[in-house]
């Protein structure tokens, strides 16, 4: 079942080289690297499209040849996509400076390298019920530590904690931006998501913080692609 179609954009950051990857992105770009039986970048469409996004923007760099002749125009997943070819890497929000034509609606941005159940619609919606200029979708990262902690007071001991857990919140990689940020972006000049956000925040601008409940991997290292290939059931 498939939501009503969406006007809005949805912006996938395709451009990366997957360095930590070592060999198996040498030949093949990141968001081509199959999971479940199906390349990330498409089930991330496939998702998108399932909450009604049929506009798909996605920044190319290193080995766009093949992202492109992957995925064409769109026509074979029933959606449009445009490319936007960076001639050197821009950064997560630099490419953005770079887009085709300005948006007219708040733009989803997505990682291309992100395994999620999380529907991009009730992103989208959640950023549009606060007058902000952008929201970042961020999940809670648990460190525990594994032995147990002393807090010590001039040589005394004062207190013991067993094996104590530490509550962080982490960037996903994914965005809601409304179209007047992008008059912060230089053209093509490199610019991190994260200085982008804190450059807002620091002008004044409310950027709020969406909390992902679902299911979310990033398939940065082999490790989280290993993870994610036997998380296949669960997406």
């Amino acid at each position: 079942h498939e939501s009503p179609i969406l006007e809005n954009s949805f912006v996938i950051m395709a451009g990366g080289k997957g360095s930590r990857l070592g060999k198996l992105t040498n030949e093949t770009p990141k968001p081509l690297l199959e999971v479940g039986g199906a390349p990330i970048i498409e089930t991330l469409i496939k998702s998108a499209k399932q909450s009604g996004f049929r506009h798909f923007i996605i920044t190319v760099n290193y080995l766009a040849e093949k992202i492109v002749g992957y995925l064409g125009n769109g026509d074979l997943l029933g959606v449009n996509i445009e490319y936007v070819h960076e001639d050197q890497p821009l950064g997560t929000a630099g490419s953005l400076s770079l887009l085709p034509s300005r948006p007219n609606n708040p733009f989803v941005v997505v990682n291309g390298d992100i395994i999620s159940d999380v529907c991009y619609r009730e992103l989208l919606e959640y950023h549009l019920n606060f007058s902000c200029d952008a929201t970042l979708a961020v999940r809670t990262h648990v460190i525990e530590n594994p032995y147990g902690v002393l807090h010590v007071v001039d040589n005394e001991l004062v207190s013991c904690e067993e094996k104590p857990k530490y509550r962080s919140n982490i960037n996903s990689g994914m965005y809601v931006l409304h179209p007047k940020v992008l008059d912060r972006l230089q053209l093509n000049t490199y610019c991190d998501m994260p200085n982008l956000l804190m450059d807002l925040v620091d002008s004044g601008s409310r950027v709020m913080v969406y909390r992902l409940k679902s299911t979310w991997l990033d398939v940065g290292r082999p490790a989280d692609l290993n993870a994610a290939r036997k998380l296949e059931g669960l997406i």
